[in-house]
C-alpha cells in the first residue's frame, strides 16, 4: 500500500512540475497573438462604428482567444470549431431573442442549451459559442436591433480576424502548429474529417 502511495505521489510531483514550467517562447507567442487579434478587432470597432452603435468586440472573443492562442492543439480550438461554433450559436441566439423577446431568462436558457446541442451535432463544439448565443439575448438594444446581421458583424467578421491572426502567429515558429489538421477546410471530404 505504501509503495503504491509513493508511486502516486511521484507521478503527481512530475505532473505538477511539468504543468508549472515557464516556457518564455510559448508564452511570448501566446501573448502576441492574443494581443494582436483582440487589438485588431478593437481597432476595427473604433474606426468602423461610432461609440453608440453595437460593438464589434464581444466578450466571447476573449474566451476564444484563450483557446486559439493559448491551447492551440485542443480540438475545441480548431478553425472548424471556432467558425462553426460562433456562427451557429449566433444564429440560435438571435432566433431565440426574436421568438421570446420579453422573457430573457427563457430565451437565454434556450439559446445556450440549443447552441451546445447544435455544436455537438455539427461537431463544432467551441465553449465561447455559448456566450455568443447569450450575448444575442442580453446585449444592448443596438446589438439586438441588428437581428441576423449580428451573425455577420460582429460575430463572423471578428472570428475571421481572430482566425487570420491565429494562423499567422501560431505558425511563425517551428514549435507551434495550427491548425492540427492542415486540411480542416475540406470538411465535405470524409477522409479529412477531424
Amino acid at each position: 500500500m505504501r509503495t503504491r502511495l509513493r508511486r502516486h505521489a511521484r507521478r503527481i510531483k512530475v505532473i505538477v512540475y511539468q504543468e508549472t514550467l515557464f516556457d518564455y517562447k510559448e508564452h511570448f507567442w501566446t501573448f502576441l497573438g492574443a494581443f494582436v487579434g483582440i487589438a485588431l478587432v478593437g481597432l476595427m470597432n473604433r474606426y468602423r462604428l461610432p461609440a453608440t452603435d453595437a460593438p464589434l468586440l464581444i466578450g466571447s472573443f476573449g474566451a476564444s482567444s484563450v483557446l486559439i492562442y493559448g491551447v492551440i492543439n485542443s480540438p475545441l480550438a480548431q478553425p472548424r470549431n471556432l467558425l462553426g461554433g460562433h456562427v451557429l450559436s449566433a444564429i440560435i441566439g438571435v432566433t431565440m431573442q426574436r421568438w421570446i423577446p420579453h422573457e430573457m431568462w427563457l430565451s437565454g436558457a434556450l439559446a445556450v442549451s440549443l447552441s451546445i446541442v447544435g455544436m455537438q451535432v455539427t461537431k463544432t463544439l467551441h465553449p465561447p459559442g455559448g456566450a455568443t448565443a447569450l450575448i444575442a439575448i442580453i446585449g444592448s438594444p443596438q446589438l439586438k436591433a441588428l437581428g441576423y446581421w449580428y451573425v455577420l458583424t460582429p460575430v463572423l467578421t471578428g472570428v475571421l480576424v481572430l482566425l487570420g491572426v491565429a494562423l499567422l502567429f501560431n505558425n511563425i515558429t517551428t514549435t507551434r502548429r495550427y491548425p492540427a489538421n492542415k486540411n480542416w477546410y475540406r470538411f465535405w471530404l470524409r477522409k479529412y474529417e477531424g
